[in-house]
């Protein structure tokens, strides 16, 4: 007999009230067949941990016994191996559903899921590129004379050299950009505008400021001729406001043409000036300045990375390091 039927083969209170619940998601809350599928597997196993209780009922759950579910998801068993965080915090959110969902319909008293927070999933380190493959990525973005490949090798070099969300660079104005000094060979700086339209002024380096330059001048007058006469920076083919899916186009064909094999994205350029900066010896507190993160905690992931890189470079070079 399964936990989740009683002695005569009939579901338990509990097992027809996930049925029901997930009716609702269905019909209700259109939730898609795939998410569907994903809580069902989770609630069976659910099922079959708090019937081995002895538990039939909703009414007789105790937070305890949610509590217990979620360790044993993460420890497994003998037919269930363990779940990864990711993985069993789906189950939590499930379960935590359905209570919720019981106790709104009055087929319980209390929501004993309420108070169980699902685990966090680990933070996944952000993937950088290594300064050689940027490099590369920047010099295949530079072949050409067109207007389009001026622009494309500017938009790269000012996600670099900027550290800019895709969406920044392109919500870029003409007058967002401030000019250099000859004296002291800088770039000048931009005024980028993050989440919430929070300003802040971040430095470009040369190469950069020569790449816009080059665009400003022998590629986007051709393309603004095309448009209305906005203000944007990066232009598309007719003079309106670059698109991120263009952006994200010429990213990728500037990777294909360097022959990058790891997945290449505007974000990745985010991270590798962030992750480079960090290896360079830069505080985390300038960093996060001009990430226009809210949080400190949000950049010193980027310690992480950096720490992983002086590992490497120790068990490569410390004669200590490794056994021979």
């Amino acid at each position: 007999m399964s936990p989740a039927q009683t002695p005569t083969g009939v579901p338990t209170p509990l097992a027809r009230a996930v049925r029901d619940w997930l009716d609702h998601l269905r019909v209700e809350r259109g939730r898609s067949e795939h998410t569907l599928r994903a809580y069902r597997r989770d609630l069976d196993r659910y099922l079959t941990f708090v019937g081995s209780r002895g538990v039939r009922e909703a009414g007789q759950v105790r937070e305890q016994d949610v509590t217990d579910f979620l360790a044993h998801l993460r420890t497994g068993d003998d037919e269930h191996p363990a779940l990864a965080a990711t993985s069993a915090a789906r189950a939590v959110v499930a379960v935590r559903g359905l209570h919720t969902f019981l106790a709104l319909e009055g087929e319980s008293v209390d929501d004993p899921a309420r108070e169980v927070a699902p685990p966090s999933p680990p933070r996944r380190l952000p993937k950088a590129l290594s300064v050689d493959d940027v490099e590369r990525l920047l010099q295949a973005a530079a072949l050409g004379d067109t207007p389009a490949a001026l622009r494309d090798r500017a938009l790269l070099e000012v996600l670099y050299g900027s550290g800019a969300r895709v969406s920044e660079a392109l919500g870029l104005d003409v007058d967002d950009l401030e000019p250099g000094r000859a004296q002291d060979g800088s770039g000048g700086v931009v005024r980028l505008f993050g989440k919430g339209r929070k300003e802040r002024i971040v430095p470009l380096g040369r190469y950069a400021r020569e790449a816009l330059d080059g665009w400003l001048v022998r590629g986007r007058p051709e393309l603004a001729r095309r448009g209305s006469g906005g203000p944007a920076v990066f232009l598309n083919s007719r003079g309106g406001r670059l698109s991120r899916q263009s952006a994200w186009s010429a990213i990728q064909a500037a990777a294909e043409r360097a022959g990058l094999r790891a997945q290449v994205s505007p974000h990745t350029l985010r991270h590798s000036f962030a992750t480079h900066l960090m290896d360079g010896g830069a505080d985390v507190r300038v960093v996060q300045e001009m990430l226009g993160h809210a949080s400190v905690s949000t950049t010193q992931i980027y310690t992480h990375v950096s720490t992983q890189h002086l590992r490497e470079a120790y068990a490569m070079a410390h004669p200590r390091a490794r056994r021979a």
